[in-house]
């Protein structure tokens, strides 16, 4: 199999000829710039310039060499621009690191910390000293200056969205984007990876920030019917320019919401089932219409209580399936959820096992998520989340050694 086949196969809840793995398929299976260099070091490949490809949560670009020695299936769609170094700056990581950061993006520095901001000058996202992550400080809806017909031109203000990531700015028309996608799929035999964003939750605490947001969604349900209403044209206007550009050169369209914490949902099923599942399967079946691809949501969190409403919308795969949450270990899920719903991750846990357990511990761990989650296909291999900057090497590859383990073992 190819690796688009062993992705697709999987997708399907066939049995691929081994388990497909996901490294920086999409900007919450990445890894932390910072570690990436360590990483490379580790594999004994040459040192590359480090680029960091999500200025917020400075992930950096996965090379080739990496994808190629650790039998990656999956790419993402940006991976087809911001090639030419004009897209690119010098920048330096909170470690020391050299590094690039898009150019369009490039932090400024602001007394003791950094801030990023938007094309209209506004700081949008600072980190502090001590840090090494951006935290948005800017919600346009914040102060009641609430104008719903300034949504979509609000939309660059929010570079974690996804609207503004690789290739955001360096694509300037929707036949330089088909262009690019063309190119990369007639370069890789990987499964490619769109980001779309679509975000309906998140998007309502980017605009009036969480607690104001989630606060409205009890109080002034009418309120936000209209913001979300608003939200899903705006959606479906983009939904249909995006994959009219890309839609024959993808295999997954990722869409995102993150609609649980750690213990719970952040919204009742009742609550989900009213705001957001109609909306949800308007977009999500609008994408199928328009393009041969699987519908892919990037959402966090103890979401067990709405799968089945996520599942009806119309969903495919679910990521990062994070398995330290309330409700969300492994063996209920595929037991459960499994015949209907491919789970992109669940791996590996990055809360602790990755990052505080030894080799040993990181390699039983593993095998045990591939034994419960690969069985039948609906399984793509990804650690929970990003790869963060304090995991050692030595435990990343213990990972996938552990992967390709246990894929020797099913074949013997």
């Amino acid at each position: 199999m190819t690796s688009r086949e062993r992705v697709l196969s999987s997708l399907n809840h066939r049995q691929p000829d081994r388990v497909p793995v996901d490294l920086s398929g999409y900007r919450s299976s990445g890894i932390a710039a910072i570690a990436y260099p360590k990483l490379r070091a580790a594999l004994d490949l040459e040192p590359r310039s480090i680029d960091v490809y999500d200025p917020v949560q400075q992930l950096a670009v996965v090379h080739e060499d990496v994808l190629d020695r650790l039998g990656f299936d999956t790419i993402e769609l940006g991976r087809g621009f911001c090639l030419e170094d004009k897209w690119w700056t010098d920048w330096t990581l909170p470690d020391g690191t050299p590094c690039r950061m898009p150019a369009w993006a490039k932090p400024e520095k602001a007394g003791a910390d950094w801030v990023l901001r938007s094309p209209s000058g506004k700081v949008i996202a600072r980190m502090p000293e001590g840090s090494i992550v951006f935290d948005q400080v800017h919600w346009p809806f914040l102060d009641g200056e609430e104008d719903f017909t300034r949504i979509e031109g609000l939309y660059p203000e929010h570079m974690w969205t996804g609207i503004a990531s690789p290739p955001g700015p360096s694509v300037t028309s929707a036949e330089e984007l088909a262009g690019g996608a063309r190119a990369l799929r007639a370069r890789t035999d990987r499964a490619i990876l769109g980001l779309f964003g679509g975000n309906l939750l998140e998007m309502g605490q980017f605009y009036y920030r969480m607690d104001n947001f989630l606060a409205m969604l009890g109080e002034e349900p009418e309120r936000a019917h209209r913001f979300l209403d608003v939200l899903v044209e705006i959606h479906l206007r983009n939904l249909e320019s995006y994959l009219g550009a890309v839609g024959p050169y993808i295999d997954v369209i990722v869409f995102g919401d993150d609609l649980g914490a750690q213990n719970s949902p952040q919204i009742s099923p009742r609550m989900y089932r009213e705001f957001f599942k109609p909306r949800h399967a308007v977009m999500w079946a609008r994408a199928k219409q328009l393009a041969n691809v699987k519908v892919m949501l990037h959402c966090c969190g103890a979401v067990r209580p709405l799968l089945p409403d996520i599942i009806d919308a119309g969903l495919d795969a679910i990521n990062p399936v994070q398995i330290s949450c309330r409700g969300m270990d492994a063996e209920g899920l595929k037991r459960d959820f499994g015949r209907d719903l491919t789970f992109w991750g669940g791996g590996c846990d990055t809360q602790g096992i990755l990052p505080q357990g030894t080799r040993e511990e990181v390699r039983e761990h593993v095998l045990r998520q591939c034994e419960v989650l690969a069985p039948g296909g609906g399984f793509v291999f990804q650690q929970v989340h990003n790869i963060m900057a304090n995991v050692p090497a030595a435990n990343i590859l213990a990972m996938y050694q552990a992967v390709r383990e246990y894929n020797e073992l099913q074949r013997s």
